[in-house]
């Protein structure tokens, strides 16, 4: 194991973990030996992350999790207390990314996004938040994207609304954020990732999978993005990193 003094030990709270960014970056994590508690909707998935953590003589532990309901991110910020006594990191990296014109009108969709990728988010921050008041340090990471940089027209307008959403968020908490609390936000392109299979509308599925093939690139890139943040010292606060694969325009 390839312990890093500045991770080493650290109470990482990652949702979204069963796969692609989330499980890449539990495992990068826990190759430097900090302490992980694993949020995800799929339980096979995240105890059979669990189980490969713990194998290399990691330490994790996996709590089902759906973002979008309040009780079960509480749940999972709970669970990881009572394992390992603090939280020191919460990754808020669930997300989806349900893609279609605005002219279709996907309203059940454009709620599901709000729900995830924008409320998630506000109950991670609203669960850690006091006890890292509290203890006087603690680091808060959101993935946003480029999209919300960007906006993704014509297909990704709403998707890039919570994105954008998570930006000002991410800002405003870095400004209010108490003593000893760091901030990052993390907006990466084209990643390999489930991400790009959210799409319903068959119109635009053939776009989006189209664009992901020219350009994505390894989710391992997030994982290395968010080691970094981590890794630095107390008095360091990485506050935003963009990354795009090299051939990505947008």
């Amino acid at each position: 194991m390839e312990r890093d003094i500045n991770i080493a030990g650290k109470v990482v709270v990652i949702t979204g973990a069963s796969s692609g960014l989330g499980e890449n970056t539990a495992r990068a994590l826990a190759e430097r030996g900090a302490k992980l508690v694993l949020g995800a909707r799929r339980t096979d998935r995240l105890e059979a992350l669990v189980r490969d953590i713990t194998a290399a003589g990691g330490d994790a532990i996996a709590v089902k999790t759906d973002v979008a309901k309040r009780q079960d991110v509480d749940a999972l910020v709970a669970a990881g207390r009572e394992r390992f006594g603090r939280i020191d990191v919460l990754v808020n990296n669930a997300g989806i990314m349900p893609l279609a014109p605005m002219e279709k009108t996907m309203v059940d969709e454009w709620d599901r996004m709000i729900d995830v990728n924008i409320k998630g988010v506000l109950y991670g921050i609203a669960a850690v938040l006091p006890g890292m008041r509290d203890q006087q340090s603690g680091h808060i990471i959101n993935i946003a994207s480029v999209a919300g940089v960007k906006v993704f027209s014509p297909i990704g307008t709403v998707y890039s609304a919570t994105k954008f959403a998570v930006r000002a968020i991410s800002e405003g908490l870095r400004s209010e954020a108490p003593a000893g609390v760091r901030t990052t936000i993390i907006s990466p392109g084209a990643i390999e990732s489930e991400l790009k299979q959210g799409s319903t509308d068959p119109e635009t599925v053939q776009g989006v999978q189209a664009f992901y093939k020219a350009n994505e690139i390894s989710s391992d890139s997030v994982a290395r993005a968010i080691v970094y943040a981590i890794q630095q010292p107390n008095d360091v606060d990485i506050n935003e990193i963009v990354l795009r694969p090299t051939a990505q325009e947008f």
